[in-house]
């Protein structure tokens, strides 16, 4: 792993900063309609994203994950204009506004959704890796999913194959405390969702899911032993979103208090603190980049409003390949 350094922590505030803000604008925007159906946030959780990037090979390892999937893609270099496009079901946006909240894509950048099915992408993940393998490449793959995913049968089907198999993959839960609504206590008999790998041999630990230093070190150590063949490992992330499941969350099964508990121990105001006791940047300097960052999620907002919408022609360009399809009685 990359040493972590002043410019890791410069680098790590200004991007967790613009996910932030990027998924305020979209909560913003959701609220005016301008974006439809779901939209589950981030909010709280961008030291997963930002420790695991830290510890990632870019040019060629790969990234899959739930519904809760906006700045993931961002964070491997999709342009976040593309992104909030997408959201806006442009035809600008990463799948031509095909795709929306939950179904962000991006094969060039190797981030592979975005999946609304409640532990789908967790054997896709597995796949993806096996793929890899099977062609003789070192990419590791991360699939990311949560607390409630953890409770689905294929997760077991997976780990035992992933273990069988030795496939170069990390499986990663994002633990935020609740599957919905319902906290991590009411789905089993533990809360170490963790304990989980123990049964087939994996590799497993908990991890502190709202420090990004603590989230680089555990993920390296996991990577590294993949991209060595030593096959795969399960972290869970124990972190907490600030905003409901979804915008639709009335969040009746928490209280303010307990969030604000939480927002104490912030991964953008624990690394700030770190800026500015080690002297990394002053005050000032971190007023700059919090200008950069809002311009820089105006500029997405304006791509995203100006972007026109799909023709309603394409509805048949996506899904039929053959053009004289018999169902099709007439083009639009």
């Amino acid at each position: 792993m990359q040493k972590i350094t002043k410019e890791t922590y410069l680098k790590w505030y200004e991007d967790m900063l613009f996910w932030r803000k990027f998924e305020d604008k979209l909560a913003a925007v959701y609220i005016q309609q301008k974006v439809r159906g779901f939209l589950h946030l981030y909010n709280g959780q961008e030291a997963v994203l930002a420790g695991a990037l830290h510890a990632m090979d870019l040019t060629k390892d790969k990234m899959i994950t739930a519904y809760r999937n906006h700045v993931q893609p961002i964070g491997m270099g999709e342009d976040p204009k593309r992104v909030m496009a997408e959201l806006y079901g442009k035809v600008t946006g990463t799948s031509k506004g095909m795709g929306g909240s939950m179904h962000i894509f991006s094969k060039e950048h190797r981030f592979y959704g975005g999946h609304g099915i409640v532990g789908g992408q967790i054997p896709l993940g597995a796949g993806i890796a096996f793929g890899d393998k099977y062609h003789g490449s070192d990419a590791v793959t991360l699939c990311c999913f949560g607390d409630g995913a953890a409770r689905q049968g294929s997760l077991h089907e997976t780990f035992n194959l992933a273990m069988l198999w030795n496939i170069p993959v990390v499986f990663v839960c994002e633990n935020n405390g609740y599957a919905m609504g319902t906290s991590v206590e009411r789905t089993a008999n533990h809360d170490d969702i963790w304990k989980l790998g123990l049964g087939y041999e994996m590799p497993s630990a908990p991890v502190d899911g709202m420090n990004p230093v603590k989230v680089a070190e555990a993920f390296d150590e996991a990577i590294q032993r993949a991209r060595k063949g030593g096959g795969p490992s399960f972290l869970e992330l124990k972190t907490y979103r600030y905003r409901g499941h979804s915008m639709s969350d009335a969040q009746h099964y928490r209280t303010k208090d307990e969030v604000e508990e939480y927002k104490k121990i912030d991964p953008i105001t624990q690394v700030k603190d770190v800026i500015l006791e080690k002297k990394y940047a002053t005050e000032d300097e971190i007023k700059a980049i919090d200008k950069a960052v809002k311009e820089k999620v105006a500029e997405c907002e304006k791509f995203a409003e100006e972007s026109p919408f799909p023709e309603v022609q394409q509805l048949y360009d996506m899904v039929y390949e053959q053009e004289d399809y018999p169902f099709i009685q007439h083009k639009i």
